[in-house]
Formats: structure tokens, C-alpha cells, sequence
């Protein structure tokens, strides 16, 4: 069952947002049109953390629209809130709310305190920034929903792999690497790649591809036939951390030094290959085990070493997620969308605070973008102990602020902006009394 409330009555395509149990929900159902799942015990009445998730959702299907043209769904008018438009909070999920696919102690607190529940009586916008792979953002909206249990929408969400979705338009077949069973496929086909193909397929094709590796008979039946040698590959996604390093890379490898992407070919040059992208570029990342575990970005680094050694010239390879500015442009822009929803400010909120525990993509990236001159506001880095960072070593890249928790980081950036706020009040005061006594 999901009860459905209009964010706006007055919108010409009156866009209704779906509130779905996050008990029974499939993420095929989010992606039907604008939706928050709730957990059961308030699917009666929304909670506080609604108008937020609500928001965020809707300003995110209006960038949609406003990518593909004219026309699409008529935003709100701004209507009186409690909500800052000030500031806004974006979070790393692994390490800073969720280890282990369980909720660090802190984080349900850490969004009931966004969510108004502070000193202050204010609420306060967030998204979820993450380089996690392998999942589509309403898949992982639930997930996020069941483990906070909270009221979140998919629009809160900018994954790794999300940039890609704008190369679907310049690449047919695609190899897709990654993830489990056959999720990475359903994600590029679902951001509108027209032709995936998985490793799964190639070896299904000619299971002497890779000598040690077999398919199950789960992954023979998911794999699809076809003939590789009359398929030219365009180029290689690598959307999640792969689960078989052996495999991927070989047929990785055979693909990057092939003659136009056709399998059992090589080029005598080495520079006929396809081009290859990577959803992020973390070395390593915090999980259940008390020390960090190797990613992406080694399997990246990996590749880049045995390409070298194999043909003596360096892998050019892209890397979209965090560190990379193109995450925190998308981030900006979902933002200044919200922002002109519900405030008619068409422009960015004044700072970001980004919260992670990674000082080489989360601390790095908002830094870097801070100072960039694509960035149209502040964005500023906190660090947490709760993930890859640990206490008593050095980030590599230092942030704005180093915190204990996630809740910590929040009551330190709202404090933050409280203490700004009453030094602009004090400073507007003794100019005004300064004129008057001049007058």
C-alpha cells in the first residue's frame, strides 16, 4: 500500500509524491515517478524527516527535466518553512552512517537533529553523496531507509556511477564490470545504455577466456549468448568493485588492447582499444572488518601496472565519484534546485558541509572543489574517526574540521553557522549605530 501526497496543488502536471513502505517496497517501484520510502510506522503520518526527502526528490526529477528540454513538472511556490536555506549538510554513507550494513551509533540522532530536533528549531536540507557502486540510487535508497529508518528519497542520493548516465548517449555496447550477479547491467540499462554486456556473457561465449574461472549455473542462466567476434565493444564501465579480480581483468585487458574493441584481436600499436571509466578511485574503504579493505581504485591501479608491463605504455583511464569536481557539480546544481523550490533562490545554499571518513576522496574532493572556480559556493570538509581515517595518523588531504561521530559533525556546522549569523547580526548593529552617530 502507498499513500500519495501532493507537493503541489497548483503545478500544471500536479506531480504527486508516492509514499512507499520501505517493508515490502521493490526499488522497480521508485523508479515509476517521485516517491519516499517510509518505514511502516509512519506511513500514516509523514515524519519529520519528510519534507526534506520530499523536496530533495522532486527538485531532483525537475533537473531531469530540465536536461531532456522544455516542459516537464511545474515547481512549487515557495511556502513559509522553518528550514534554512542558508546551509546544507551532504554525507559519505560507508564510515560516517553506515559500517558493516549496520548504523553507526550516532547517525539515526545525527538526522533527527537535521531534521529539527535541535536546540534551535531549525531543519536543516542533506544528500547522500556516495562513491558505493553496483546499486541504483532507489536501491539503495531503501537500503538507507531500513537502516536508519527513516523517511529518504531516491532523489537525496548521488552515487559514483551516477555521471555515467550521460554517456549512454555516446556509447551503443558496453561492457559493464562489477557488482553482484547481474545488478550493473540492470543499472547501466537503466540509465539508457541500449547494449550491456557483462564478463559473464563473454565467458559464456568461450569459457577459455578465463582458465580459472567457471560460471555457475545461477550465472550461466543470467548471462546472455551471442557471437564475440562479430561484437565491436565500445567501451568498458567499471560500475562496482569487482568479484572476481582474476577474471575482470583479463577480459579488461584483452578488451583495452584489442583492435576496436572485437575480442580475439590485438593491435599491433595498443592504442585501438576501447576507453575505460570508473565509477570512483578509492584505494580502500571501511566495511564490518577492523581494517580498511582494498577497491576500486586498486583494481585501477592494478590494471594500470599489468597494462604497462604488457605493452610499455600508461593506461589512460577516467575516474568519475569523489575526489572528482563533475560529483560535487551535480551536487551543487540538485542543491541550488531545492533551493529555488522551496525558497525562490535561484542559486546554491551560501556552504555545504560534506562529511566523510576518506581524506583522498571525500576530504580531498571538497577541498578541491571549494577552491575551484567552478564552485559557486563554500564547501567545507569535516572529518570523522568512525571510518578510514583513524586517530593518530595524518590525512593526506586536511579538512576544515576533524570530529569524533557524524553527530558531532552536524552540531559542529550548525553551531557554526548559529555563531556566524549572530556575528553578521552584531556587526549590522554597530553600523547602524555608527551612522546614526555620524548623522
Amino acid at each position: 500500500m502507498s499513500d500519495q501526497t501532493l507537493l503541489s496543488p497548483q503545478a500544471k502536471t500536479k506531480p504527486a509524491i508516492r509514499r512507499l513502505s520501505s517493508a515490502s517496497t521493490r526499488f522497480e517501484e521508485l523508479t515509476l515517478g517521485p516517491s519516499v520510502v517510509v518505514p511502516p510506522e509512519h506511513m500514516m503520518k509523514p515524519s519529520d524527516a519528510h519534507e526534506t526527502a520530499a523536496a530533495m526528490e522532486m527538485a531532483k526529477h525537475r533537473l531531469k527535466d530540465l536536461e531532456a528540454g522544455p516542459g516537464g513538472l511545474t515547481p512549487p511556490s515557495p511556502q513559509q518553512s522553518n528550514f534554512t536555506d542558508k546551509y546544507a549538510f551532504a554525507f559519505d554513507i560507508d564510515g560516517v552512517l553506515i559500517r558493516g550494513g549496520k548504523p553507526i551509533p550516532q547517525a539515526v540522532e545525527a538526522m533527527k537533529v537535521l531534521n529539527g530536533q535541535n536546540e534551535y528549531g531549525v531543519k536543516v536540507p542533506y544528500i547522500f553523496v556516495t562513491n558505493g557502486g553496483g546499486k541504483t540510487e532507489q536501491e539503495r535508497c531503501l537500503d538507507l531507509s531500513r537502516q536508519l529508518e527513516m523517511e529518504i528519497s531516491p532523489g537525496q542520493f548521488i552515487c559514483g556511477h551516477t555521471p555515467m548516465r550521460e554517456m549512454a548517449q555516446k556509447y551503443k555496447t558496453v561492457l559493464v564490470v562489477g557488482g553482484e550477479g547481474d545488478k550493473c547491467r540492470i543499472v547501466a540499462e537503466g540509465y539508457g545504455f541500449e547494449d550491456v554486456v557483462t564478463p559473464g556473457d563473454i565467458i559464456k561465449d568461450n569459457k577459455d577466456t578465463t582458465p580459472f574461472r567457471k560460471l555457475t549455473q545461477d550465472e550461466t542462466n543470467h548471462s546472455r549468448a551471442r557471437n564475440f567476434g562479430e561484437t565491436e565493444i565500445e567501451a568498458i564501465f567499471v560500475f562496482a568493485d569487482s568479484r572476481d579480480w582474476a577474471g575482470d581483468q583479463q577480459i579488461i585487458l584483452d578488451l583495452l588492447m584489442s583492435k576496436n574493441g572485437r575480442l580475439g584481436t590485438r593491435s599491433e600499436t595498443f592504442d585501438e582499444g576501447p576507453p575505460i571509466f570508473f565509477s570512483h578511485n578509492d584505494i580502500v574503504w571501511s566495511t564490518s572488518h577492523n581494517l580498511t579493505r582494498i577497491g576500486m581504485g586498486a583494481l585501477r591501479a592494478s590494471l594500470e601496472a599489468m597494462y604497462k608491463a604488457i605493452t610499455r605504455k600508461n593506461l589512460i583511464s577516467t575516474a568519475f565519484g569523489k575526489p572528482q569536481i563533475g560529483t560535487f557539480q551535480f551536487a551543487t546544481r540538485l542543491l541550488q534546485q531545492w533551493r529555488k523550490d522551496t525558497h525562490g533562490i535561484n542559486a546554491p545554499p551560501q556552504t555545504v558541509y560534506f562529511v566523510g571518513d576518506t581524506p583522498e576522496s571525500d576530504i580531498r574532493g571538497t577541498n578541491e572543489f571549494s577552491a575551484s572556480e567552478l564552485s559557486e559556493n563554500t564547501w567545507y570538509s569535516i572529518l570523522v574517526r568512525t571510518g578510514v581515517f583513524q586517530e593518530g595518523t595524518k590525512p593526506a588531504f586536511q579538512p576544515n574540521a576533524t570530529v569524533d561521530n557524524v553527530l558531532e559533525a552536524v552540531k559542529y556546522g550548525i553551531q557554526r553557522e548559529v555563531d556566524r549569523s549572530m556575528k553578521s547580526k552584531v556587526q549590522q548593529l554597530s553600523e547602524q549605530q555608527e551612522a546614526i552617530v555620524e548623522e
